[in-house]
């Protein structure tokens, strides 16, 4: 058997790769025209407007008749129509005991929160009958618990009463409450029939962390108006001017009942939660301990005439069903732009707090949510709550890990949660005259560490600097100046962020990692070599733009003369520009690549290119700038690149 010569297998060899690389450029070169900016537009505006694109999970629920069309769009926007056909009797029974052991923490937080919001103990309970029902309909997490929750109402009184006292006026501070959450609803529903769900994105993990822990800060001191029997507290909510008024209030008469009776329960409320979340077997306890307390405080206040004695009871709570508020709401008010402009708030963060407590429920149970069909159920269960004397509800995540442990198959726990708290409404409001103010601030106040991370906060602080100056930044403006200066912070130093990522990238030399033909960033791994006479940069930014354009080109420059400067022996003939990363470019990036390609022409070095992106490679043939480096100058990998140019000086040095 005849061998192959090994200098003419090498030869061939080099041959056979030289053919397959140019290729590789070929391809990429007469790759097609991309999408034009019509077609994109086009496509952006018929998935936006197309109900059927958001209401159907993918293509292949899709149906092709008329009439499995609307059943299917029905099913899409009513889940409960779908899963409901298979629903079993083992289900409703874990449904149920659920439901109930929700109801049982849902009635006092619901009170509570009410309080909160500066309305009156009944509109918290009809906002844990209405939005739960709505939601359980459109929904699709099974384990969130929908209602009332503490950042929602802190938000809507912190807002709201800056517009219309509630103690001078407290009939049109209602009515504004209602058209906010109308607004509020609107604005979530539009989110997601409109695909607009990354608006709630603007506000980052960080923010959210920093937000809710000083939220909860300030709710915390709000409780103290209530804890100490306090008569009159600041409508400021920073925590220098509640602070100063705690202090002055404390120079006249208040009675200390009020003070030992809600740290009783609250000291109850927090050893049942440790012991419940230390054996899981006892979780119905932590779920218990504030409906237990409710009990046990409104009967030893009404056994013992408490009341007469300076503690400050709930006295009267409307029974019945949620009255109708269309009437009520607003909207020739001088103050519904305003009103939009807290609903707007109010919906955003709603959003956030359901979206992420769905969702890390959803991952223990192995299914995911789509992020559009929430903010449509969302918006219809606040716009439907908001005609019936509901206020903002949405997803509670202490009453969702209830749910959770007490083995909730669907979301027809949320509708046993809301059948009990109306059946409470209708019969047992009588019962509560006698609860205490105080029980309602340790409720409150006891769910409050549960807003704190201090762990995900440490998190941040490793893993993202800037990440943590959002946290931090949300934080401190909650707490010393109010909820929307700290929402402004999250979002300013968030921008502000992205902005300074987008036009100071960075820009790595790469070098090949032994025994392989991958190229990756030699700071990173050591071990990778550069590759004598070249220099190879991958530019780390999505795009190539105006923005940060020169600066690239300045940087890439100047390691360029570093290079030079630092290997003295063989100066560098050839950068090669890693452009993987940037996945869009625009007129200021090709006319900087143009000013470093006559750069580097004057000083005898060629620029190649490697791996353009599809609409970079076409914009790049459109301003011909290919035609001025070469399309032998074009590569669709880095390793093709300098395979090119060392055959080229393999070629060059054979002939001399």
């Amino acid at each position: 058997m005849d061998t192959i010569p090994a200098d003419n297998f090498t030869v061939e060899l080099q041959q056979l790769d030289t053919t397959s690389r140019a290729e590789r450029a070929k391809w990429l070169l007469n790759s097609p025209e991309p999408p034009s900016l019509w077609h994109k537009i086009t496509t952006l505006l018929r998935d936006t407007v197309s109900p059927l694109g958001n209401i159907l999970s993918s293509s292949a629920d899709r149906p092709k008749g008329g009439t499995g069309t609307v059943v299917c769009f029905l099913q899409g926007l009513f889940p409960i129509l779908k899963w409901g056909r298979n629903y079993k009797a083992a289900q409703f029974k874990n449904d149920f005991m659920a439901g109930l052991t929700l109801a049982s923490l849902c009635i006092p937080q619901s009170i509570g929160y009410a309080n909160l919001a500066k309305l009156d103990p009944q509109y918290g309970l009809y906002t844990s009958v209405v939005p739960p029902v709505i939601y359980a309909l459109m929904g699709s997490s099974r384990e969130i618990a929908i209602g009332p929750v503490a950042v929602v109402s802190l938000l809507l009184s912190a807002m709201i009463q800056n517009i219309i006292d509630p103690s001078l006026d407290p009939t049109n501070y209602r009515r504004l409450v209602f058209t906010v959450t109308f607004f509020a609803g609107t604005f979530q529903a539009m989110f997601g029939i409109f695909r607009l769900g990354f608006l709630v994105d603007f506000l980052s993990h960080a923010a959210m962390v920093g937000f809710m822990g000083g939220a909860a800060i300030v709710i915390g001191l709000q409780q103290l108006k209530s804890l100490l029997g306090i008569n009159y507290l600041t409508t400021k909510t920073d925590v220098v001017s509640v602070l100063d008024a705690v202090v002055k209030s404390l120079h006249h008469p208040w009675n200390p009942l009020n003070f030992v009776l809600g740290c009783s329960f609250l000291i109850f409320i927090l050893v049942t939660r440790f012991i419940g979340r230390r054996k899981r077997k006892l979780f119905w306890l932590q779920a218990t301990a504030p409906l237990f307390s409710v009990i046990l405080s409104t009967l030893i206040v009404y056994l013992t005439k408490a009341d007469k004695h300076g503690i400050k009871i709930v006295e009267h709570l409307k029974g019945g069903l949620n009255p109708s508020s269309v009437h009520q709401l607003q909207f020739g008010s001088p103050h519904v732009g305003e009103a939009a402009k807290i609903g707007l708030i109010c919906a955003i963060i709603a959003l956030t707090e359901a979206i992420a407590v769905g969702r890390s429920f959803a991952s223990l149970k192995g299914y995911q949510l789509d992020g559009n069909k929430e903010m449509v159920a969302m918006g219809f269960m606040n716009i439907v709550g908001s005609l019936t004397s509901c206020y903002a509800a949405t997803g509670s995540f202490s009453r969702t890990a209830v749910n959770f442990s007490a083995g909730c198959e669907t979301v027809v726990s949320n509708i046993v949660m809301a059948i009990t708290v109306l059946i409470s409404l209708l019969f047992l409001t009588k019962l509560l005259y006698y609860t205490p103010i105080a029980i309602l601030a340790s409720i409150i106040l006891s769910a409050l560490p549960g807003l704190i991370d201090l762990k995900e906060a440490y998190n941040i602080w490793k893993l993202d600097k800037l990440d943590f100056l959002v946290c931090i930044g949300a934080f401190f403006g909650v707490l010393f100046g109010s909820v929307e200066i700290g929402l402004l912070v999250a979002v300013i130093i968030s921008f502000a962020k992205i902005i300074l990522n987008s036009i100071r990238p960075s820009t790595e030399e790469q070098g090949r990692l032994p025994a392989t033909n991958i190229f990756c960033d030699i700071t990173q791994f050591p071990m990778a070599t550069k590759t004598s006479g070249m220099l190879i940069i991958r530019v780390d930014s999505g795009t190539l733009c105006f923005a940060n354009a020169n600066f690239i080109k300045e940087r890439i420059l100047r390691r360029v003369v570093d290079e030079n400067e630092e290997n003295t022996k063989e100066r560098v003939g050839v950068l090669v520009l890693d452009l993987s990363n940037v996945m869009n470019i625009d007129t200021s990036g090709i006319l900087a690549l143009e000013e470093l390609q006559k750069k580097l022409t004057s000083q005898a070095i060629e620029l190649a290119v490697a791996n353009p992106r599809w609409s970079v490679i076409n914009k790049l043939k459109s301003a011909k700038f290919i035609d001025k480096i070469g399309a032998g100058r074009v590569f669709l990998t880095v390793d093709d690149a300098v395979d090119a140019f060392r055959h080229l000086r393999m070629t060059a040095l054979s002939s001399c």
